[in-house]
């Protein structure tokens, strides 16, 4: 996986483009700024926009290639972001650290699915806010009709209402739902998709 993702992220052009993921950018500055992890960051759009907004980042992914691009991108923009290449059960980040996670496009195959949520609930304090995007499961009707759109083509990948309101039990769900939206990110994100959101801050 980590040639796959190395091999994808390996040209000059930032594959999901520059600007941050819209829902992202949305929620962080209805929040206090703090501490924030960014899980599977790739490029380091969503970390480069929360540290030119103050926010303290850490972020992680398996790419070097993507890690090399991200601090690169980071520099250019005159901010600092910590970033670590290293798989999701490999972080060692101190428990109850984090005022915010995100996870934007960060799929994950179903079987390991439940282990990561768990690390992401040991990391996350109390009060504190869980941001996600991904593709649902009514995605793969766009993907035959917008070919541009992305997004796995293994249905084991995608996200659904149902999961994350049975692995986050102890979170109050701010908003969790499967929409239709239009994306405009870089080459590989381009059309109309569906996505679940969620929105939750942890009891």
């Amino acid at each position: 996986m980590k040639e796959f993702w190395n091999e994808k992220f390996n040209t000059t052009e930032y594959i999901y483009g520059k600007s941050p993921n819209i829902y992202l950018a949305e929620k962080l500055k209805q929040l206090q700024v703090g501490k924030i992890l960014f899980a599977a960051e790739g490029e380091g759009r969503n970390a480069v926009f929360a540290a030119r907004n103050n926010w303290k980042v850490e972020a992680f992914d398996i790419s070097n290639v993507a890690k090399e691009k991200a601090l690169q991108f980071a520099e250019a923009n005159n901010v600092a972001i910590n970033y670590s290449t290293q798989d999701f059960l490999e972080i060692n980040y101190e428990e109850n650290s984090f005022d915010t996670i995100a996870l934007i496009y960060a799929h994950f195959e179903k079987s390991k699915r439940a282990s990561y949520f768990k690390k992401i609930n040991r990391l996350l304090k109390s009060g504190g806010y869980l941001i996600v995007e991904g593709f649902g499961q009514k995605h793969p009707d766009y993907q035959e009709k917008y070919p541009k759109i992305g997004g796995p083509k293994n249905t084991d990948l995608l996200f659904s209402v149902e999961e994350f309101k049975e692995e986050f039990t102890n979170y109050n769900f701010l908003e969790l739902q499967e929409v239709e939206t239009s994306l405009n990110e870089g080459e590989k994100h381009v059309g109309k998709g569906s996505v679940v959101r969620m929105f939750a801050q942890k009891k």
